[in-house]
């Protein structure tokens, strides 16, 4: 169906996932906008223009505890 979690999109070795912008795959998110992302993603300490593949552990694991 194309869908998965947000834990199997960031432990994902598929490279179109990789280089999938962190904004975006937040908003695809049930209950998730524009503004809730980018607020997360300030509050965690990742940057707007940082691509899935880009995250550090540190920042994967906030991902999870947060969205999880």
């Amino acid at each position: 169906m194309g869908s998965m979690s947000l834990r199997e999109a960031l432990e994902s070795d598929d490279v179109n996932v990789g280089k999938l912008k962190v904004v975006s795959l937040m908003q695809s998110l049930p209950g998730v906008g524009k503004v809730k992302a980018r607020r997360l993603m300030e509050e965690i300490g990742i940057a707007d223009n940082r691509r899935v593949q880009g995250l550090g552990a540190q920042q994967r694991k906030a991902l999870l505890e947060t969205l999880g």
